[in-house]
C-alpha cells in the first residue's frame, strides 16, 4: 500500500518536473532539486549536508564547463559561465584508484558499466576522452561517472572534480 501511493505522487510529479526542466526552468525550490537529464534517473532530489552523499551538483571547471554550455548539455544557471550545474554520482573519492581505458572505466578493479569514452557526441561532434591510465585520486578531488546513460557528460572526459567546485550534495527523494 505504501509502494502504491509513492508511485502515485511519482507518477504526477515526475512528469511536472520534467515539463518544468524541459522548458529550460532550473527548478531549485526549499533544497529540491529537479532532474530530467539521463544521467540520474529522472525525478526529484532534496540536497543534503551530509558530505558522504554520492550524488553532487557541481560546476565544471574549464574548458569543459564553455564547451558543455556552448553544447547544449547543460541548461541556463548560475555556475560562472551562467550554465546550470551538472548533477553526477560520486563513483572514487581521495585514496581510490581510477583506471580509464578504451573498455571503459574501472575504480579500485572494478568495471563501472557503460563507462566507455565515445569519440562523438548524440549530435556526431567529436568528443576528446581524459588520457587512457591509472589515477590515484588525489586530496580535495572526486571522479564522477553516470553509469545511466553512455553519452553521459562526465569524468571519464573532464578528469577528476576538485571539491571546491561542488555545489550541492544530493540523495534521491522521488525518481523513476
Amino acid at each position: 500500500m505504501i509502494l502504491r501511493g509513492r508511485l502515485a505522487r511519482l507518477s504526477g510529479i515526475v512528469p511536472a518536473a520534467v515539463v518544468i526542466a524541459g522548458i529550460g526552468v532550473t527548478f531549485q525550490l526549499g533544497g529540491i532539486r529537479v532532474n530530467a537529464s539521463s544521467s540520474l534517473p529522472i525525478g526529484l532530489y532534496r540536497t543534503t549536508s551530509d558530505k558522504s552523499a554520492r550524488l553532487i551538483g557541481f560546476c565544471p571547471m574549464e574548458p569543459f564547463a564553455s564547451m558543455s554550455a556552448s553544447r547544449g548539455y547543460r541548461k541556463k544557471g548560475n555556475c560562472q559561465d551562467g550554465a546550470e550545474p551538472l548533477m553526477k554520482p560520486v563513483v572514487a573519492a581521495e585514496g581510490d584508484t581510477v583506471e580509464i581505458s578504451s573498455e571503459g572505466v574501472s575504480v579500485n578493479g572494478t568495471p563501472l558499466p557503460n563507462s566507455t569514452a565515445r569519440p562523438f557526441d548524440t549530435k556526431n561532434r567529436p568528443l576528446t576522452h581524459w588520457p587512457f591510465g591509472k589515477y590515484r585520486v588525489g586530496t580535495g578531488t572526486v571522479w564522477v561517472i553516470s553509469s545511466f546513460n553512455i553519452h553521459s557528460f562526465d569524468s571519464r572526459y573532464f578528469g577528476p572534480v576538485p571539491i571546491a567546485s561542488i555545489r550541492c550534495y544530493l540523495r534521491p527523494l522521488l525518481t523513476e
